[in-house]
């Protein structure tokens, strides 16, 4: 369980897709201070995706994903060198400053719009008719792991306005038209409309 808020940015050190392991990939992460108490089975969420920690060395950590992940999230489209939003789990007691993120990515959407003002910035966002349909004007949702609010909808796109902190702090800042991002759109518009 996670709430969304970034603790700040890691950086991809290595990439191996299609390895010979029962995975479809692994990947290696620069988590500097962020590491400090990792251990080896801890979720964290990278770029909103919850992943296990199979390995820890000084500042890193390595990571397993699945074919579901890769075709799913953006993580399979990254290499080396890119910078990944990280939130360590959510323990018993933390103070829940953001919203209820599950680590489960449900799709992904494309940055349509990037529009600068002087105190904030608004992003528009496409989906897919599918993902767009749990996705409520003034809910929450999850942009690459950071816990927004939505701010405007229409029909399958979506907007969202971040404040320079976050912009600074997390990799959103890093990103172009065109640019895929991870989304985990609200836990309770998930259940109230799902048909299973």
């Amino acid at each position: 369980m996670f709430t969304g808020i970034i603790e700040g940015l890691g950086k991809i050190e290595r990439l191996d897709k299609n390895t010979r392991t029962r995975s479809e990939a692994r990947m290696k992460i620069s988590l500097g201070k962020l590491a400090r108490g990792l251990r080896i089975g801890d979720s964290v969420a990278i770029n909103g995706v919850c992943l296990t920690a199979i390995n820890i060395t000084k500042g890193t950590a390595e990571f397993e994903m699945i074919g579901e992940t890769m075709k799913k999230t953006n993580l399979g489209s990254l290499g080396n060198g890119n910078k990944v939003n990280i939130e360590r789990s959510l323990k018993v007691g933390d103070r829940l400053e953001g919203h209820f993120v599950l680590g489960h990515v449900d799709g992904s959407g494309t940055i349509l719009k990037i529009n600068k003002q002087p105190n904030q910035v608004q992003l528009w966002i496409e989906l897919s008719k599918e993902l767009a349909r749990y996705v409520a004007k003034k809910g929450s949702i999850t942009v690459d792991g950071i816990s927004l609010t939505v701010v405007d909808k229409i029909k399958n796109k979506f907007s969202v306005s971040i404040i320079p902190h976050t912009m600074k702090v997390t990799n959103l800042g890093l990103k172009k038209i065109g640019d895929k991002v991870n989304i985990e759109t609200d836990i309770l518009g998930k259940y109230i409309l799902s048909e299973n």
